[in-house]
């Protein structure tokens, strides 16, 4: 007698319209958008050019090229150093023991997930680093449960919220930090933006409602977007071992490592650091005091110093962080560049492409449209130069001049940038790829949820944006 045919396995779940729509724009972008630092050689040629076409001389747009391409130096290690420091929090022991007891406390998979998001949204509020290695981390958590049927995919994409919603609105914002630092500034955008203190961007109360909206709004579409039944495709459906194997210190080899071992001179560097902020926080205001990147960066350091306790262990988490600040690093230079040509590259009435540009937006607001206009013109940018803080060096200039000409509150106009900028990475694979990295996933895998929330945060954060601004008062640039 023959045997019956075996089953065959059920077909998988079809995907809906906004997953495949998002799904299709990832592959495009991933077949035909080349590495960022070819987008900046590329804006780099289109504002020389630009600057040439409105009457500037070839020497002299090289020459502002060239003596502005090194502004961002300072800059340009403390948003690596944010990186870094983030990253070096997350890993630590102690981080790991407290993702373990979150990980034990959801009770069904959509819960989990909206778990997810809400600390994501939330961390990234304080560190994006921070935000995006600890949410990895707890996703795998979550997922290695067997008695936790959870969408992998849809979590991973909710560990990548505080990246695509609250991150730039939060204390790592580059846009914020630069502007509330004289230091930082380039030289050619000070006279146009003033240093702009955290009280008039994110801690002023539009901003703070605007970031709690954003995360409200997320969380729920995290938990009710979330597959069931038969739609979920877990670690294991996706072919992903989500255990994480146990690292051990190899042992002593010789005489010399045995302080690599001890946490003697992390006690003395912790101490040292512990009363420098005392003396810091204590005469100072607070906000003011958290307003400056490096006193923001050594708090960080420090605590993921005092965290791993032992400096063989901080040192392997911040070797391991590195990679991730090299976009960073070699492109944040030709961005500076940029800005020096669109600001210094001047024609014959003196005139610079940022000018222009900056008489361009001015005249295309209508009413209190401008908000609207920006906010609009930072989101398509921002797929094209995923930077936060490169890409508003280069905004900047001609944006603020246009909010100064338009009378519009200039520390609501970085907000405008900060709340817009991020909506990019919602689809935008760039700075998924350490949280990819960690969860063994592709792009394509998260990038059908990620849409979805774009779709929601899109129309809502221009709206909000709009409606705030006319309860912000304009004042010129303090120097």
């Amino acid at each position: 007698m023959s045997q019956p045919a075996p089953a065959s396995p059920p077909a998988p779940p079809k995907a809906g319209f906004l997953a495949r729509t998002a799904i299709r724009a990832a592959n495009w972008s991933e077949r035909w958008f080349p590495n960022t630092l070819v987008f900046a050689l590329l804006v780099v040629a289109l504002v020389a050019v630009a600057a040439i076409a409105i009457g500037a001389s070839p020497m002299r747009v090289a020459t502002a090229f060239g003596g502005g391409f090194w502004d961002l130096i300072p800059f340009t290690m403390q948003m690596a150093m944010v990186a870094i420091g983030g990253y070096v929090v997350a890993t630590a022991g102690p981080i790991r023991k407290v993702i373990d007891r979150l990980a034990r406390l959801p009770r069904t998979g959509r819960g989990a997930i909206a778990m997810v998001a809400a600390l994501s949204l939330v961390s990234a509020l304080f560190n994006w680093g921070f935000s995006l290695i600890f949410s990895a981390l707890l996703v795998r958590r979550l997922a290695a449960r067997a008695d936790l049927r959870m969408d992998y995919r849809a979590a991973g994409a909710a560990a990548y919220l505080g990246l695509g919603g609250s991150w730039a609105l939060g204390l790592s914002s580059s846009a914020a930090q630069l502007q509330a630092n004289r230091a930082s500034i380039p030289s050619s955008l000070l006279p146009v933006t003033g240093v702009i203190p955290f009280r008039e961007t994110i801690f002023s109360w539009q901003s703070l409602l605007l970031a709690a909206v954003v995360v409200s709004v997320c969380v729920a579409v995290a938990f009710f977007s979330a597959p069931r039944g038969g739609l979920i495709r877990t670690a294991d459906d996706l072919g992903v071992d989500p255990r994480d194997p146990v690292e051990q210190d190899p042992p002593r080899s010789r005489p010399g490592e045995w302080l690599e071992y001890s946490p003697l001179l992390t006690i003395v560097v912790v101490a040292l650091v512990g009363g420098w902020a005392v003396g810091e926080f204590g005469g100072k205001d607070p906000i003011a005091a958290i307003s400056g990147l490096n006193t923001y960066n050594l708090l960080f350091l420090a605590l993921g110093l005092l965290l791993h306790w032992r400096p063989r262990r901080f040192l392997a988490a911040v070797t391991k962080a590195v990679p991730a600040t090299g976009g960073v690093l070699i492109q944040f230079p030709f961005y500076a560049g940029i800005a020096a040509i669109l600001t210094k590259a001047t024609d014959s009435a003196g005139h610079s492409v940022s000018h222009y540009l900056g008489a361009a937006f001015t005249g295309a607001t209508v009413g209190g449209l401008f908000p609207l206009l920006i906010g609009g013109y930072s989101i398509v940018l921002g797929f094209l130069i995923p930077s936060g803080g490169g890409k508003w060096v280069i905004e900047a200039p001609y944006v603020m001049q246009a909010a100064n000409d338009a009378h519009v509150s200039l520390g609501w106009t970085v907000q405008i940038y900060n709340a817009a900028e991020a909506l990019p990475n919602l689809i935008n694979p760039f700075w998924m790829l350490p949280l990819l990295g960690v969860l063994s996933l592709k792009a394509r895998d998260i990038v059908g949820f990620t849409f979805t929330y774009l779709i929601v945060l899109l129309p809502l954060v221009l709206a909000l944006l709009t409606l705030l601004a006319p309860t912000l008062a304009y004042h010129p640039p303090v120097h």
